[in-house]
């Protein structure tokens, strides 16, 4: 019997996207929508002293702070459950 390669010695037959010819599909890609990136690039490019994470207003600060909340509360829940834990057990 011997060894039996693991990987197939075959490519598989390839599979395509779409069942139209490419005839048949339109010119332009009305689904992509406006290109983006000149306008984020000028967000965030500026020169406002601002952290990349923070250059988008309002929503980002909300979000940067929560998170920062979270990061607290969660520091100063695990250190006051080790100083419970740490506790000996009046029996």
């Amino acid at each position: 019997q011997g060894l039996k390669p693991l990987v197939p010695t075959e490519s598989p037959a390839p599979i395509f996207g779409t069942s139209k010819l490419a005839s048949d599909l339109p010119a332009t890609d009305t689904f992509l929508g406006k290109n983006q990136v000149p306008d984020l690039q000028k967000i965030f490019q500026r020169s406002d002293g601002l952290p990349v994470h923070l250059k988008r207003g309002v929503p980002d600060k909300m979000l940067y702070r929560t998170t920062m909340a979270l990061t607290i509360g969660g520091t100063i829940y695990c250190l006051v459950a080790l100083y419970i834990a740490s506790q000996p057990k009046n029996q």
